[in-house]
């Protein structure tokens, strides 16, 4: 009972909520995580790990993603999105297409990103959609998220359809809302689709009617593949599945010169070990999981 479930979120369902359904697939007590909040309103993918592979969960949520969104124009929301009360302007201004890509534009890179008050952030050990829903002021300070592409796939007034790729922690809702006041025309996200994370993708996922006779966990290595590979001999998968960090003199894989780089470390059978720091020319365990995972 260890390895990756690559769920189809339907919309109206937290993920939390999916947990709960899928967790009747499995024996009580069995541990499972998700990796990613998706809003009520949103559906895609959604990585679930099952037993030891929990202890893999924050590698899964550091990986790309990508998200198809369809803006609305025109309106505003308190949540952002078309499940708070939608709220027309009264004179909206109507921007051309080279305005709305030129305005989309402004979001790749490295960005400061102002969350929706309604988000499952921590404000003093409280969530913010918690807080806001009871109308109080949830002031969220902006965060820095790297965006890598903003393709503009069609516009047709009120409508604008995207697809994004970002980095973690990106909220899809802020772009449209920053959209809309950088053209003075207000926006919300009126539907998101989810269709990738990392390697896992839309068209691989299972949906919760799945029978559970026919589910099947996805190895637990697949959540390593996109990290950078190191080898270690039989004598320093000893030392590192007790702890013990290594010089690099002692193992195959990258070297790199300055900072940290996080790294899959596998035995010479290509069995994965867990997750290694390098700093310099020294390997440190981050977490050591059980051999024949794979």
């Amino acid at each position: 009972m260890n390895g990756l479930l690559v769920i189809d979120k339907p919309a109206g369902m937290t993920s939390r909520d999916v947990v709960n359904c899928v967790q009747k697939w499995f024996p009580r007590k069995t541990k499972i995580g998700h990796t990613g909040t998706l809003d009520p309103l949103a559906t895609g993918v959604l990585v679930l790990c099952v037993g030891l592979a929990t202890r893999l969960a924050d590698i899964i949520q550091a990986m790309g993603k990508t998200y198809h969104a369809v803006f609305e124009l025109g309106v505003t929301s308190p949540t952002d999105d078309a499940d708070g009360e939608v709220q027309p302007l009264a004179h909206p201004i109507i921007p051309t297409q080279e305005e709305i890509a030129a305005g989309l534009s402004r979001f790749i890179g490295w960005i400061e990103q102002r969350p929706p008050a309604v988000s499952a952030l921590k404000v003093q050990g409280r969530r913010a959609h918690q807080l806001a829903r009871r109308g109080e002021d949830v002031p969220l300070a902006a965060r820095r998220v790297w965006i890598d592409a903003i393709r503009l796939q069609n516009y047709q007034w009120p409508l604008v359809a995207v697809e994004v790729n970002c980095g973690k922690g990106t909220y899809i809702r802020s772009i449209a809302r920053d959209l809309g006041e950088a053209l003075k025309c207000g926006g919300i996200v009126r539907t998101l689709r989810r269709t990738r994370v990392g390697p896992f993708t839309a068209e691989a996922a299972i949906h919760l009617n799945t029978s559970p006779e026919a589910v099947r966990l996805r190895p637990i290595a697949e959540a390593l593949q996109q990290l950078p590979a190191v080898t270690l001999s039989e004598r320093d998968v000893t030392k590192f599945t007790h702890g013990q960090s290594l010089q690099g003199s002692s193992f195959h894989g990258p070297h790199p010169a300055a900072g940290e780089t996080t790294v899959a470390v596998y035995d010479t059978n290509g069995e994965p070990l867990g997750i290694g720091i390098l700093i310099r020319d020294r390997l440190r365990p981050r977490v050591v999981l059980p051999t024949n995972l794979s």
